[in-house]
């Protein structure tokens, strides 16, 4: 026997095909090694009969938080298993340094470390992480992070050290832990940028993957406008929550950091979880302004389908937040027109005692961030299709776009040489969410009763199947990538 797994007469989806193709898909040592039309059985260990299922390449779910409000070795072990469910096969985390994480500040030569020792031998799947520089420190270490550590991707919260992460204003000193003389500020925005440019001229050969991800919303005006709306009283819930955060504060922010890119010549911007029509129309006016920075624009799952009257209750709290129906409606417009690069979750799993404050009905009490890893592959056919996405645009948001920005050259193709990443989906079967399905440690979701029309049955990651009709199985065998991984 040549081959540890074959997975038979199934229709297979690229990235660089417009229509799936019946294929049998041969796997030897974790990677792809043969796509025929009829492999024979008696060439593998194992064979595996999609009958006919799509076959997507492996999610690579480019923005999860496992360790933010859980400790990171609990985390690593149960959202890794939600992601199997979802037809994730690699995960890529931000960490940062203050409280939430490790709750820990200090240099990262000595925390990541620490990070990878929580989550090592722990996850279902393949995983990364993105790192934010929170301290001037943090920038002098970023060769360092590049070169030791496979880190390519970094990471700026705008609107820390102005605002509160769950909405009200506050003292950042003791949140972020960082030194007493030093601010979290544009000004720092700006030395980060440098320092990332800086490393991308050290490492040439790796230019092109080093990149620098940004979390949009200008701290002051969102401030004034929680003021506002908590004194108004007005509204309540998700759409008050949404009204203290409005789009123009994410639209600002992202005019400032674009400028900034400019001016540092740091050309490689993702600007992240883009959640109203304002956010997308201030990024590709700033694409239009600044052609010679390659702007990728992201959006989460949970933004393309829930809006503040249809989530579940305020379990759907989350920064940016859930908007009305007609933003979500032109982010469809705009995923549609080509508009968007990636589909992510943005998965922060924050279980029922953490998530809700005191009154429970109080939004502004609440935690930001709740876990959706299992529905975004399924979310994104079910609403992409009655939509008219094609199979083909979904394997390039899901897989290939996010792969190819992150330096993870063995991800993102059901090709010869890839890792034998696979998500089988059944296009036609009906199911109804339930946070009871799960394998998150979260009880609630915000999809909580939403219908699907589409689902993962089967997962493998590197030729080990991990999810098998729906079921979680196999072991923990996901490994840190070092990135760039490369395929030589």
């Amino acid at each position: 026997m040549s081959l540890d797994l074959i997975v038979t007469n199934a229709l297979v989806v690229g990235h660089d095909r417009p229509d799936p193709e019946r294929l049998d898909i041969g796997v030897s040592g974790g990677k792809i090694v043969r796509l025929a039309p009829a492999i024979p059985a008696d060439q593998a260990e194992t064979v595996v009969d999609a009958a006919g299922k799509l076959a997507f390449p492996g999610v690579v779910d480019a923005h999860q938080h496992w360790g933010i409000y859980n400790p990171l070795t609990e985390d690593t072990e149960s959202e890794s298993r939600a992601c199997a469910q979802g037809g994730v096969t690699t995960a890529l985390n931000y960490v940062r340094t203050g409280q939430y994480y490790l709750n820990k500040s200090g240099p990262y030569e000595e925390f990541f470390p620490e990070v990878l020792s929580a989550s090592e031998g722990r996850a279902l799947v393949d995983y990364g992480f993105h790192v934010a520089p929170m301290m001037r420190k943090h920038i002098d270490e970023i060769p360092t992070l590049v070169e030791r550590f496979g880190v390519t991707s970094f990471k700026i919260f705008m609107f820390y050290g102005g605002h509160g992460l769950h909405g009200r204003s506050s003292d950042q000193s003791s949140f972020l832990m960082t030194p007493p003389d030093e601010r979290y500020d544009y000004a720092h925005f700006e030395f980060v940028m440098r320092g990332i440019q800086a490393a991308r001229e050290k490492f040439p050969e790796l230019a092109d993957v080093i990149s620098l991800s940004l979390h949009c919303e200008t701290a002051e005006i969102m401030s004034a406008y929680t003021r506002m709306v908590e004194a108004d009283g007005s509204l309540s819930g998700l759409a008050a929550y949404s009204a203290s955060r409005p789009p123009h504060s994410e639209g600002l922010a992202i005019t400032i950091a674009s400028y900034l890119a400019h001016e540092t010549g740091l050309s490689n911007i993702n600007l992240l979880h883009l959640s109203s029509a304002k956010a997308v129309d201030a990024a590709l006016r700033m694409a239009e302004a600044f052609p010679h920075v390659d702007f990728r624009r992201e959006v989460t799952i949970g933004h393309l389908l829930a809006d503040v009257d249809t989530a579940h209750g305020l379990g759907g709290k989350v920064n940016p937040p859930l908007r009305p129906r007609e933003d979500v409606e032109a982010l469809w417009r705009h995923l549609l027109a080509g508009d968007l690069d990636w589909v992510v979750s943005d998965h922060a799993c924050c279980r029922d005692e953490m998530k809700f404050g005191d009154p429970r009905d109080d939004v502004f009490l609440a935690k930001s961030g709740f876990g959706g890893t299992e529905y975004l592959l399924p979310g994104l056919i079910t609403e992409g299709r009655k939509r008219g996405l094609s199979y083909q645009r979904i394997a390039q948001l899901t897989s290939w776009n996010p792969a190819q920005r992150f330096g993870l050259r063995t991800k993102g193709a059901l090709q010869v040489g890839y890792d034998a990443d696979i998500a089988l989906v059944d296009p036609d079967l009906t199911w109804t969410v339930r946070a009871a399905d799960s394998e998150s440690t979260q009880e609630y979701t915000p999809f909580e009763g939403f219908e699907m029309t589409a689902a993962v049955t089967d997962t493998f990651v590197r030729g080990r199947q991990v999810l098998a009709d729906r079921k979680v199985v196999g072991e923990r065998a996901g490994g840190y990538l070092h990135r760039p991984t490369s395929r030589g």
